[in-house]
């Protein structure tokens, strides 16, 4: 199983990953192992995943949310920030 994953971040934005073990990834983004975004902008809290069946699936649905607007990641998602 792969997963979508987004993080809140101390500055409020959001981060849009990919992982086939979202918790741990999570842990990874917070001790600075993680994308070169995270390191500056530190995750405070996992606020989503979705499940997909194949990291083909998980990577074109990442793409498609790396293109929304805020407010829609928000809408379209149901976050609750």
């Amino acid at each position: 199983m792969w997963f979508v994953y987004l993080l809140l971040c101390s500055d409020k934005s959001f981060y849009t990953g990919v992982s086939n073990n979202p918790q741990k990834r999570f842990l990874d983004h917070k001790n600075g192992k993680g994308g070169r975004y995270t390191r500056s902008h530190k995750p405070v809290k996992l606020i989503f995943q979705e499940q997909h069946s194949g990291k083909k699936q998980a990577l074109k649905r990442e793409r498609q949310i790396k293109g929304w607007s805020r407010a829609k990641k928000i809408k379209i998602l149901e976050l609750k920030i």
